[in-house]
């Protein structure tokens, strides 16, 4: 099979402008997530809808495609990149360019879920630190994920799941095995295609997860299990703490 990487990069952000054009160390934000997944995938491409981030791109290299201003997530914005440079490959891995640190590991691990005929769409989960303690667990910006035991996501929340009946609240990280959502995803070509042209579902507007749009409409979502550990730049104060953790 062949896979291809798209990178989804946004200028315009609410919490973080101009976030994948950041310097963390000597390398923009949006050049270390291009570097880190380009030495396990047959193609990668930046998909943006700013020159800026386009001439970024093009400065050290890397490929890039310019996509529509109106998408409403990088799901979106994979499927018309794809549509543009993406002819022959077989799977699409949506990559965030917010994950500087991304593992090369991670990317073998969510090729290897498409060793299974069945799967129609691929993402990563990671078990949760009990030691992080009940508070961090039901931060809600962090979704939790079940999955049966052919590693197919039942459920994606940002509530905690599942709930641990009998049992006080603060222990439920010592009581039982919770996974968190690792937000990159893998699609075959052609539901990609499927998946884009769906209706947001209630599901999906109740917790504003897309994922859920695709599980309710019948997709499977295989999961695979990632110990590798990465940091989400969301905000500059996320940023600066990488910029420590590098030096």
């Amino acid at each position: 099979m062949r896979f291809i990487g798209i990178i989804p990069a946004r200028y315009a952000s609410t919490r973080f402008p101009g976030k994948p054009l950041a310097m963390l160390g000597e390398m923009t934000m949006i050049e270390r997530v291009y570097r880190r997944v380009s030495v396990e995938l047959d193609d990668v491409w930046v998909a943006t809808d700013d020159t800026r981030i386009a001439d970024a791109v093009k400065g050290f290299g890397g490929n890039v495609v310019m996509t529509s201003e109106t998408h409403r997530s990088g799901t979106d914005r994979c499927r018309e990149a794809y549509e543009k440079v993406g002819n022959g490959f077989d799977v699409v891995i949506n990559v965030q360019g917010d994950e500087p640190f991304i593992d090369p590991l991670q990317i073998r691990q969510i090729k290897a879920c498409f060793d299974s005929a069945d799967t129609d769409i691929a993402t990563l989960v990671r078990p949760f630190d009990a030691g992080a303690g009940y508070q961090a667990l039901e931060n809600p910006n962090t979704p939790k994920v079940v999955f049966d035991d052919d590693m197919n996501a039942l459920l994606f929340s940002r509530s905690v799941i599942p709930f641990i009946r009998g049992c006080e609240r603060e222990q439920w990280p010592a009581q039982h095995r919770f996974y968190t959502h690792i937000g990159m995803y893998a699609y075959r070509a052609g539901v990609l295609q499927e998946i884009t042209r769906l209706p947001q579902s209630s599901l999906e507007l109740a917790e504003s997860l897309e994922q859920l749009r695709w599980l309710q409409n019948g997709y499977r979502i295989k999961v695979g299990v990632s110990e590798c550990p990465t940091i989400g730049i969301d905000t500059p104060d996320d940023l600066a703490a990488a910029i420590k953790l590098i030096s």
